[in-house]
C-alpha cells in the first residue's frame, strides 16, 4: 500500500481533474478541443419546403439527415431539428482532427429521434391457425389476434423478422448450458404505442400471454395480439425494418461527433460481432454525447474492432472515444460494446435495463463489455437493472483502466456486477464506488439444506451460488478501495486462477490489494481469495456472517472471522467490524446510515469489544492509498488518513445524495 504524502498531494492539487489519475500514474489523455464550424447544414423533416434538393440552408433545410451527411466534410455542423426520422443515417466522411469533426447535432436541443422502425397499418383478423394448444379447451375470454403482411420494400435488403438473433459467431456458445430459445428468435421487434411485444416460439402461445407476437417461417407476416385484446386501429403500431440507426457503411471514419439524438428501435442481433444501433464503424475519436439508445434488440453503441476476425491492420487506431451523458435503456444484450479498444473516456452515462434477451451465454452480454482495453476512464455512470449480465464486463489483456465514482444497483439474477477476466501485466483500479444487490444467478434447488449442525462443519458454501459485486478471473494486480459493497449474495470479492488461457501463462489471480473499503451484508463472504498470495488492509465489515474472510487454496478452505485473519495472514491490521443499518434507495439515488434495530448474533461470552463499530462517529481513519487521493464526488481526502468507503465523512441519519453525474458536464453541481 503506497500512502499520501504532502508533496503527492500538492501535486495532485495542482491537477485539473483530480478523479483523471490511471493506474500508472498519469492523467487520462484527454483529447477534446473547442470547435469553431465553418459551415452548417440544416435538416428539419416538418419543415414545409424541406427538400433534399435543398441547399440545406435555415430557410432550405433537408429532409433527411443522410442528404446532409452525404454533403458534411470536416468542419460541419449538421444542425437537426425536431422530429421523427424513419432513416439509418451512414456517414461517409471522417473529420480532419480534433479541432476539425463533422457534427451531427439536435438544433435547439429539439427532440430528434431516429427510428430503425416503421409504423403499420392495414391490420387483418389473424385466420388459418389454432389458437388454443392441442388438448386445451378455450376459455370464455375473446382472444383477439390480428397480422400484417410485411412489404418488401421496407426492408431495402434487411429483414430482421427473417433472421434469427445470434449471428455469425456461434463458436463459443455452451448450448447445452443455455435455453436457445431467445437466440433463435428473430431480430424484428413490435411495439405498441413505444412499449415492445414480447416474442413467442409458436402461434398457440399469444393465447397464454396478452402483448406478444409471433413471426411466419418465412419472415414475411406477423401476428400479434395487444394487452387487453385491444384493437391496434387504436394504437400506433410500430416494427422494426433497419439494423441500425447511424453506422457508417465504410469502415474507419474518426472525429465524428453525435449530440443530443435518440436512436431507437435497432433491429441489431446479438454479438458477435458487435454491431450497434449507434456505431463507429470501427473507427476512433468519436463523441457521443448527451444522446439516448431506447429499444435496441442487440447492441447499444459499438466502438471497438466489431469482431475478432477483421484483418488486424499495422497502425490501426481503435477506440479514443468518448460517451457522455447517454441514456442507455434496454438494450437486449450488451449496452456499450467495444473490441481492443484503448483511451476510453466514458462518463456520466444512465445505463438501465441491459440483457433483457437472456443471451448471458453468448459472452458478450452487459451494461459495458470490452476487450483489451488499455488507458480508459470509466466514470460517474449509473448501472441500474441490469438482468442477467454484468453491469461491467472487461475481457483479456486489460491495463490500465481507472472504474471510479460509478453506481453498480439492482443486479437482476447477475453472476457479478464487475467481472474482469484474464488481465495480467498492468493495474486496474476500482475505487470509490457503490455495489449494492447483486442477486447471483444458480439454480437455487441445487442448494442442499443442511439439518440440525451440519452446516457448522463445512469449510465453504456450495460452489454454486453466485452473487458476486467484483469477480477476478485469471486477473493479477486489481486495486479495490474505497468502495461500499453491500448486499452480494455470496461475496464482495471473489477470483480464482486461469491455468491455461492466454497463450505464454495463465493468469494466477495474485495482487489483489483490497483497501479501505465497507462491506456490507454479503451473504457468504466479504472477500474469498483464491491464495494468500493477496492483500487486504483497512477494511470495514458490518452485518457480515460467520466466517466471512475466506482463502481456497491449498484445500482446505480457510473461513476466518477478523482477529484470525488479523493473526495467522497479517491481513487487516488495521480492519474494523461494526453492526449498522445502511439503505441505499436505488430510485431516488440516495445513502443513510443508522444505528441497528437489532443486535449481532454472538455466543456467550464472545460480545463485541469496544472497538465493534457501532456509530460512525467512532469509526477510525485509515491510511489514504496514493492512487485514491479523491473521494466518491471528486474532492481530494484528508492526507493523513480517511474513513473507510468512498465518502471522506459518513453522518447517523444524514440523507447523502449519491448521483454521481455531473449535469451539463460542469462537474459543479450535485443533485440534493
Amino acid at each position: 500500500m503506497v500512502f499520501l504524502t504532502d508533496s503527492f498531494a500538492v501535486e495532485m492539487t495542482m491537477s485539473k481533474d483530480l478523479t483523471a489519475r490511471l493506474p500508472e500514474g498519469m492523467g487520462y489523455a484527454f483529447w477534446e478541443k473547442e470547435m469553431l464550424y465553418d459551415r452548417e447544414l440544416h435538416v428539419s423533416i416538418n419543415h414545409p419546403d424541406a427538400s433534399d434538393d435543398n441547399d440545406g440552408s435555415l430557410e432550405h433545410p433537408f429532409k433527411t439527415i443522410q442528404a446532409a451527411a452525404d454533403k458534411a466534410r470536416p468542419g460541419t455542423r449538421v444542425w437537426i431539428h425536431g422530429g421523427v426520422y424513419r432513416e439509418c443515417v451512414r456517414p461517409v466522411c471522417s473529420g480532419e482532427g480534433p479541432d476539425r469533426l463533422i457534427c451531427y447535432e439536435a438544433f435547439d436541443k429539439d427532440q430528434v429521434i431516429i427510428k430503425a422502425s416503421e409504423e403499420i397499418r392495414g391490420f387483418q383478423v389473424s385466420e388459418g391457425w389454432q389458437i388454443y394448444p392441442f388438448g386445451k379447451t378455450p376459455g370464455p375470454e375473446e382472444i383477439r389476434i390480428w397480422e400484417i403482411k410485411l412489404k418488401p420494400d421496407m426492408f431495402q435488403g434487411y429483414n430482421p423478422f427473417g433472421m434469427v438473433n445470434i449471428l455469425h459467431d456461434r463458436l463459443y456458445i455452451e448450448y447445452d448450458k443455455t435455453d436457445m430459445t431467445t437466440y433463435m428468435n428473430r431480430r424484428g421487434m413490435v411495439f405498441c404505442d413505444g412499449r415492445p411485444l414480447q416474442q413467442v416460439s409458436l402461434y398457440e402461445q399469444m393465447s397464454e400471454i396478452p402483448g406478444s407476437f409471433w413471426v411466419e417461417a418465412n419472415g414475411q407476416k406477423v401476428h400479434f395480439r395487444l394487452e387487453n385484446d385491444e384493437n391496434p386501429r387504436e394504437h400506433t403500431i410500430e416494427i422494426t425494418c433497419r439494423e441500425q440507426c447511424f453506422a457508417p457503411e465504410i469502415p474507419f471514419l474518426s472525429y465524428i461527433k453525435l449530440k443530443g439524438l435518440t436512436c431507437a428501435h435497432a433491429a441489431t442481433g446479438a454479438p458477435v460481432p458487435q454491431r450497434g444501433a449507434i456505431s463507429c464503424g470501427r473507427g476512433h475519436h468519436w463523441i457521443i454525447e448527451d444522446c439516448t439508445i431506447d429499444w435496441s434488440n442487440g447492441v447499444g453503441i459499438d466502438i471497438g474492432n466489431e469482431c475478432w476476425h477483421h484483418t488486424r491492420i499495422r497502425d490501426q487506431v481503435l477506440g479514443y472515444t468518448i460517451i457522455r451523458r447517454c441514456h442507455i435503456y434496454d438494450v437486449g444484450v450488451c449496452g456499450i460494446a467495444g473490441m481492443f479498444t484503448r483511451d476510453l473516456l466514458i462518463e456520466d452515462n444512465y445505463i438501465k435495463g441491459t440483457g433483457w434477451q437472456r443471451m448471458e451465454l453468448s459472452w458478450e452480454a452487459a451494461g459495458i463489455k470490452v476487450h483489451g482495453c488499455r488507458n480508459s476512464l470509466i466514470r460517474r455512470n449509473v448501472f441500474s437493472k441490469t438482468f442477467r449480465a454484468d453491469h461491467l464486463w472487461m475481457d483479456v489483456g486489460n491495463e490500465n483502466n481507472r472504474i471510479t465514482q460509478n453506481l453498480f444497483l439492482d443486479g437482476i439474477e447477475q453472476r457479478e456486477a464487475v467481472f474482469i477476466e484474464c488481465s495480467r501485466d498492468g493495474v486496474n483500479l476500482i475505487d470509490n464506488n457503490i455495489f449494492w444487490n447483486i442477486e447471483g444467478r444458480f439454480d437455487r434447488s441445487l442448494v442442499k439444506e443442511k439439518p440440525g449442525s451440519s452446516g457448522w462443519y463445512n469449510m465453504e458454501e456450495d460452489s454454486v451460488i453466485t452473487g458476486w459485486a467484483i469477480y477476478g478471473e485469471g486477473t493479477d494486480h486489481l486495486h479495490i478501495v474505497n468502495n461500499l459493497i453491500g448486499r452480494c449474495r455470496s461475496a464482495g470479492y471473489f477470483a480464482k486462477p486461469v491455468p491455461f488461457r492466454i497463450s505464454g501463462r495463465g493468469g494466477t489471480s495474485r495482487d489483489a490489494q483490497i483497501y479501505n473499503n465497507i462491506f456490507y451484508e454479503c451473504g457468504e463472504a466479504a472477500i474469498k481469495f483464491p491464495t494468500q498470495y493477496n492483500k487486504a488492509e483497512g477494511n470495514f465489515y458490518v452485518r457480515m456472517p460467520g466466517g466471512f474472510l475466506r482463502i481456497l487454496y491449498p484445500a482446505p478452505a480457510v473461513c476466518l472471522d477478523l482477529k484470525a485473519w488479523q493473526e495467522f495472514y497479517g491481513l487487516d491490521v488495521q480492519g474494523q467490524e461494526g453492526w449498522l443499518d445502511i439503505c441505499v434507495d436505488t430510485e431516488r439515488l440516495t445513502l443513510t446510515v443508522d444505528h441497528a434495530g437489532d443486535r449481532p448474533l454472538m455466543l456467550p461470552g464472545r460480545e463485541p469489544g469496544p472497538d465493534f463499530v457501532t456509530d460512525t462517529a467512532i469509526l477510525k481513519a485509515v491510511p489514504s492509498d496514493a492512487m485514491t487521493p479523491t473521494d466518491f464526488y471528486g474532492m481530494l481526502a484528508n492526507i493523513s488518513g480517511r474513513i473507510p468507503g468512498p465518502f471522506s465523512e459518513l453522518t447517523m441519519g444524514m440523507v447523502y445524495s449519491i448521483d454521481p453525474r455531473k449535469p451539463n458536464g460542469t462537474g459543479d453541481q450535485w443533485p440534493s
